[in-house]
């Protein structure tokens, strides 16, 4: 057993608490009590929060960071970027840029990634069988941090357009050979595997249903990407004559275990539907406003009843804490007034949402039969020096740079803001993007 005394921490509600000693063995939470440290206790300074669920990610695409910012252009533009990125890739080197991708989360308190996976096979379609899932499981393990992976369908190039260069390493050519790929896939350790449904652009109607299948069968969380562009829901009133979340509805697609990842651009019907089934929507926006998606609407969609989880998506930034402050700040922006959410709200879609739409229901809370992953924010920064109340201030003002200790499962994988697993981060992100470029 070891004991770790909180200087502060968060426990729920709408505020923190001073002096928490928190109990752990085999990597659950056996106790949470009040009180001063304990002999022998490991000191916890500055505000301990529960381990950050990153509910969205593309590893591969951190290799863009900095690459796509001349130029200008849209959200189509940056995809050939990517592509390009893509057509690289090989399970040794996207093993070693994932894990250098992954001890960044680790670094900035995400202590569970959903790797939405749609990099399946060798660049010219040949297949790998999961090969490359097999490299990201390995590469989180490496890293120290749980990982959901989330293994994408994905089939056609558009509504109705067939697949293109390095579109062809992202097929499985059929749903249900998909299916059967992914149901030979059976990780063990901190990794578990969902579904994905790329996109209504890269899933046709009629194979919609298997995905949908595998995942109900196996209880495992379905993740989609719902109306971040408008030409996707003009594509599928075309094509269907319904909107892209009217489709997901028609196949049983949405659902508490389903998260709608941006669902930037919806109509009063698509937000009814979401919120009345209960359907994540997972905001990533700092991608959003990387790519000029827009501001989805992530208060109404909170009051239809959808919950929330946050993303780092592309990876053009890494800090959940800014995630999770921009739901509140980016609605003031469109409302022109403030206090949509309190902070508590915020840093629940961080963590105890987050970890649940990735199918982690015991990680995300300090609470006894919990499972112990900790992030500890200091409070000695200049962003919270002085600044009262801690949970506002933590919420509104720290970021990835202020996390100095991280635990996953009961091992310590970040102290006093080093990787305590991975050598030089920085290093090993350098080098792992010259190979992958």
């Amino acid at each position: 057993m070891t004991r770790y005394w909180a200087e502060h921490a968060w426990l729920g509600g709408d505020a923190t608490t001073a002096g928490v000693v928190i109990e752990v063995a085999d990597g659950v939470i056996t106790d949470v009590q009040l009180g001063p440290a304990p002999e022998g206790a490991v000191v916890l300074a500055g505000v301990t929060l529960p381990g950050m669920a990153n509910a969205h990610s593309h590893a591969f695409h951190r290799a863009l960071r900095g690459r796509t910012q001349r130029g200008g252009g849209t959200f189509w533009t940056w995809r050939e970027q990517m592509y390009a990125v893509a057509g690289h890739l090989t399970p040794d080197t996207y093993f070693a840029l994932a894990r250098a991708t992954y001890a960044e989360m680790a670094l900035a308190g995400v202590t569970c990634v959903g790797e939405f996976h749609y990099l399946h096979h060798d660049v010219d379609g040949s297949l790998l069988g999961n090969a490359m899932s097999d490299a990201l499981v390995a590469a989180a393990a490496e890293a120290g941090i749980r990982i959901t992976l989330l293994d994408a369908c994905y089939l056609t190039g558009g509504l109705g357009q067939p697949l293109a260069g390095p579109q062809l390493r992202f097929t499985d050519g059929s749903a249900a050979a998909w299916a059967s790929r992914v149901s030979a896939f059976a990780p063990g350790g901190l990794a578990r595997v969902g579904a994905a449904i790329h996109s209504v652009r890269a899933v046709p109607a009629d194979q919609l249903d298997p995905v949908v299948a595998w995942a109900r069968d196996h209880a495992a969380p379905l993740h989609v990407h719902l109306s971040e562009q408008v030409a996707e829901n003009d594509a599928c009133v075309a094509a269907y004559g319904m909107t892209p979340t009217e489709l997901l509805d028609k196949h049983g697609a949405l659902g508490p275990l389903t998260t709608a990842v941006h669902a930037t651009h919806l109509t009063a019907g698509d937000i009814a539907l979401l919120g009345g089934s209960r359907t994540t929507v997972c905001m990533c926006p700092t991608t959003e406003r990387d790519l000029a998606d827009g501001i989805g609407p992530a208060r109404t969609l909170a009051s239809a009843g959808s919950p929330l989880s946050v993303g780092s998506d592309s990876n053009a930034v890494i800090d959940l804490l800014e995630e999770a402050r921009a739901i509140e700040l980016d609605e003031r922006l469109r409302s022109q007034r403030r206090g949509h959410w309190r902070a508590a709200d915020l840093l629940g879609a961080a963590t105890t949402d987050g970890h649940a739409s990735l199918g982690w229901p015991e990680v995300g809370r300090i609470a006894r039969g919990a499972a112990a992953d900790l992030v500890t924010v200091t409070i000695d920064s200049v962003r919270l020096a002085g600044a009262s109340p801690l949970l506002e201030a933590t919420v509104f003002a720290a970021t990835a740079g202020d996390v100095r200790e991280v635990i996953v499962a009961g091992r310590r994988v970040v102290s006093g803001g080093r990787h305590l697993l991975v050598d030089d981060v920085p290093a090993a992100l350098a080098s792992s993007i010259a190979a992958a470029t």
